[in-house]
């Protein structure tokens, strides 16, 4: 893996020897008909099942090339990215690019944009890469993601203003697959007995309790940082004074994490890949599919910790600074962290470039999200998800707004493909993203502009709840 100061000499030499060649705009044509600036990023993938470590703990499970998360892709805004897929699972699969606005039939959800790649078939997702950030890949098939299926995307701006030393990527999960049962058989439990009871009371929603009192529905025995459980966890070395920057994605399936770093705040600089107006915050919160960005200064050996909200346990990374040993004790940080009120990056300020213009919307989709119903169903906006049948008309270069109404007792974070929308702030308008934590019993408001024809599915991206049908579609033509 480059270093970043490496791959922004590489960048720079591949952009010089492109140099006159035309750009790609946000929204590439389909792939027969664009021409891409610069030389194809290859990466290969090959989804199948095996034995991996998570740090002492060995499961049998499934993910891709072998490794847990996946390797990290690293590209450069505008670049083009090929990725052939050869299924060895033994079932059907497919590879979603969350959080980038890319043409619809590589969107990676079947089957909406695409048939699923059968066993022992092959794929090639193909697309120019428009936007600089934090993203990840996963599987968009079933429970899938909630194995192993997933890594980070990492795509470099060259005009970000970004002032750090060195990166550090944070891959979070919660992991049960190989443990005695799998994902599968979670959810067929979950169809079978249902949910376990919820807290008496009320959601329980405050500034230190922000997603209420139910943690989600699924108990996990492990939670990971880059594939690794808290007793054994990746060590990185840095030097006393440098400058990182952490780019953190949640992979769960079904736990909301706070990231935090004893004794430090972080300056939150970023979220789902959109830069921010910097904030100060000592945890951040972060629903499954949300990313964020955010430098500090390194002091000491400490450790990075992900707390599960509403669960027991942690995940963790440490920092390993020479000369300068670990005196944290992680579990009395992470009681520490559990009583704070941490960040919510919904409510952060987008940067003057990224605001969307003032405008009203043209259309208002109003999607509530209620259940659970017998059998473990989630309907959104009053239907169970079916590609089969129509989905929400929408017209091209409209300013739509989705106004999203929690009726159940359960937080959701709601994830729109191929799009990028600005939370509705009361006052003003907020932070540009493409994953926002519902509440319970909250309303939250997002508008979005229509400037990617296509299948658009939108849903919840707690595993089990979309399976459980929490999930629509809108659809425009160019």
């Amino acid at each position: 893996m480059l270093d970043r100061r490496e791959f922004m000499l590489l960048a720079a030499a591949a952009a010089g020897a492109a140099a006159g060649c035309a750009g790609q705009g946000r929204t590439p044509e389909p792939q027969e008909s664009y021409t891409p600036a610069r030389p194809a990023v290859d990466v290969t993938f090959e989804p199948g099942e095996t034995e991996i470590d998570l740090g002492g703990v060995s499961v049998r499970t499934w993910v891709y090339n072998g490794r847990l998360p996946g390797k990290e892709i690293r590209i450069r805004k505008g670049d083009r990215l090929r990725a052939p897929v050869t299924n060895k699972l033994p079932a059907d699969t497919s590879i979603h690019w969350h959080g980038l606005a890319i043409v619809n039939k590589m969107d990676g959800v079947p089957p909406l944009t695409q048939s699923p790649i059968p066993a022992g078939g092959d794929f090639t997702y193909d697309f120019v890469v428009p936007d600089g950030g934090t993203y990840w890949y996963h599987s968009h098939v079933g429970t899938q993601l909630d194995r192993g299926l997933y890594g980070p995307l990492i795509v470099e701006d060259p005009d970000e203003k970004a002032d750090y030393d060195e990166e550090l990527v944070l891959v979070l999960d919660d992991w049960i697959d190989g443990t005695g049962t799998n994902p599968d058989r979670v959810f067929e439990d979950l169809r079978r007995t249902g949910m376990k009871p919820m807290a008496p009371g009320g959601p329980g929603v405050s500034p230190t309790t922000p997603l209420g009192a139910d943690g989600g529905d699924v108990t996990y025995p492990y939670f990971l940082v880059n594939g690794r459980v808290p007793a054994d966890p990746e060590v990185r070395d840095h030097r006393a004074g440098q400058r990182i920057r952490l780019r953190v994605i949640n992979a769960g399936s079904d736990t909301a994490f706070r990231i935090a770093v004893p004794n430090t705040t972080l300056n939150v600089i970023a979220t789902d890949g959109y830069p921010v107006m910097p904030a100060q915050a000592t945890s951040v919160i972060l629903g499954m599919g949300e990313r964020v960005d955010a430098t500090f200064t390194v002091d000491s050996s400490v450790p990075v910790v992900a707390v599960p909200e509403g669960k027991q346990g942690h995940a963790q990374l440490n920092i390993r600074v020479a000369d300068k040993p670990n005196t944290v004790n992680a579990d009395d940080f992470v009681a520490a962290v559990r009583k704070e009120a941490p960040l919510d990056t919904a409510t952060l300020s987008p940067t003057p470039e990224v605001t969307l213009p003032p405008r009203d919307p043209d259309q208002v989709i109003d999607a509530t999200l209620s259940g659970p119903n017998p059998h473990y169903t989630w309907p959104f906006a009053g239907r169970l998800y079916d590609p089969t049948k129509d989905g929400i008309a929408v017209k091209r270069d409209q300013r739509v707004r989705m106004r999203m109404a929690n009726e159940s007792m359960m937080f959701h974070p709601i994830h729109l493909h191929g799009h990028t929308f600005q939370v509705v702030g009361r006052d003003a308008p907020r932070a540009r993203k493409d994953t926002v934590l519902v509440p319970p019993k909250q309303t939250v408001q997002v508008d979005f502009q229509t400037d990617n024809p296509g299948k658009w599915i939108t849903h919840c991206h707690n595993t089990y709840h979309l399976e459980g049908g929490m999930a629509g579609w809108i659809f425009y033509q160019s």
